[in-house]
């Protein structure tokens, strides 16, 4: 059968709902196989609408709706979220310890397959609840004291921002915050203030890749290495960064990275990632310990996770979400979301006069979060409008950056963000405002 001819046959078979797809190692436990649409042979389907038509079937997304904030909470393909039940009626069905043994097995395929999309190894890995408590782990971990100094984005989440200033508070040491220019022309522009605020006296420099209150993607290799030169150690907030991107940590050159699996990496709630470079391992204090340190604390990063009972199929089925990631393509994966962000900005730009946006034009500085202002217009109310006149969901970003939010993933076509241009459109034309309080 020809490329072509085969393209055309799974595309009638994708449409006639007949393909299947296999759940295993969740169905080698006894679960019952679904019929789930199957994700395409790349070598059959390129890189069109209906490639990206098959993408979205994976997911349990209802007809009509269009989902802009993945920035927040991202919805989990079929794949991981089968797998998450089945594994969970797997443990209900026996809780022996024999029968849960197989999942020490499966936390280390995930943690392996984590490994591998973010450029590390496997030992340099945590599996963690979500990038809070990465963060965390990483701010009261690192000796600090009177004299030393670390600096950190206004921009950065509370968890890698507000955590540094109560630490400081109990330990005495000094917390340097850092402003970027709103329009930066260049990456340089946005490293140039990092650079100047490092001192002899600073021991970390605690940023965010992607800022979720702006849209703005940090030079985050410059900085690292800039740091790294005068022995600053570094930690990266990947939280819009992890499953959005491609993220190498060998090349970004890190001390530390803290990620969640429920946004862009699409995976199970209440997970994340932890990357502790190994030369950082052993001065960094854990913030629990639990059961199973004593093995854990000589195995690398997972002296980091003992963290108690934990959900195994939710940290088992992280691997899942690695493996449709891989199955999809990294790379395919950043295009796809730079292309959406890049159309959705541009359909904005030429068609809503007076716009303003707080996320860069230019990809090389942001990549899937758009945040924008209505001249005019109450964000709140407009998102209410949004969701409730269009099925769109956005988020509403307040302070300096105070707009609407929008965060495609994989499972937006392009032509729901056509929809999304043109319902922006009608708010900018009849902007909301707030309703009257009573009283």
């Amino acid at each position: 059968m020809s490329t072509e001819l085969a393209r055309r046959d799974f595309l009638a078979r994708l449409a006639g709902g007949v393909a299947a797809a296999s759940l295993a190692p969740a169905t080698a436990l006894g679960a019952t196989e679904r019929v789930r649409p199957r994700l395409p042979h790349l070598s059959l389907v390129g890189e069109d609408e209906a490639y990206w038509k098959a993408v979205r079937d994976q997911f349990p997304l209802r007809a009509g709706f269009i989902y802009l904030n993945a920035a927040n909470l991202a919805p989990s393909p079929y794949l991981v979220s089968d797998t998450v039940a089945d594994l969970t009626r797997e443990i209900d069905r026996e809780m022996s310890q024999q029968n849960r043994g197989k999942f020490s097995g499966l936390r280390e395929y995930a943690r392996t397959a984590l490994a591998q999309h973010l450029g590390a190894d496997p030992d340099e890995i945590a599996i963690t609840r979500n990038t809070t408590e990465g963060n965390n782990t990483v701010v009261n971990g690192i000796n600090l004291g009177p004299g030393d100094e670390v600096v950190i984005w206004d921009q950065n989440h509370p968890t890698n921002n507000v955590a540094w200033e109560v630490r400081a508070e109990r330990y005495g040491f000094t917390v340097k915050k850092v402003k970027t220019p709103p329009a930066a022309a260049q990456p340089s522009d946005l490293a140039a203030p990092f650079l100047a605020a490092l001192t002899p006296r600073t021991k970390v420099l605690s940023i965010t890749h992607i800022s979720s209150s702006s849209g703005v993607a940090l030079p985050a290799r410059e900085l690292c290495a800039a740091a790294r030169q005068r022995g600053i150690l570094t930690l990266l907030d990947g939280a819009q960064s992890f499953g959005s991107v491609v993220v190498n940590l060998r090349d970004i050159g890190c001390d530390f990275y803290a990620g969640s699996a429920h946004k862009w990496f699409m995976g199970p709630r209440e997970t994340g990632v932890l990357f502790v470079r190994k030369e950082r391992q052993a001065a960094l204090w854990p913030q629990m310990v639990g059961i199973g340190w004593q093995s854990a604390k000589d195995h690398g990063a997972r002296k980091f996770e003992t963290l108690g009972q934990r959900d195994d199929g939710a940290v088992s089925a992280l691997g899942k979400a690695a493996d449709f990631h891989a199955t999809i393509g990294r790379e395919r994966i950043d295009a796809r979301v730079r292309e959406l962000a890049t159309r959705l900005k541009s359909g904005l730009q030429q068609r809503v006069p007076g716009i303003k946006f707080h996320t860069p034009v230019d990809s090389s500085m942001s990549a899937g979060i758009v945040i924008f202002a209505l001249p005019k217009m109450d964000n709140a109310e407009g998102a209410k409008v949004l969701y409730e006149k269009n099925q769109i969901t956005c988020a509403v970003s307040g302070g300096d950056f105070a707009g609407l939010r929008f965060a495609p993933h994989i499972y937006v076509s392009m032509q729901d963000i056509d929809k999304a241009v043109d319902a922006v459109v009608s708010l900018a034309a009849n902007p909301p405002v707030a309703a009257a309080k009573a009283g």
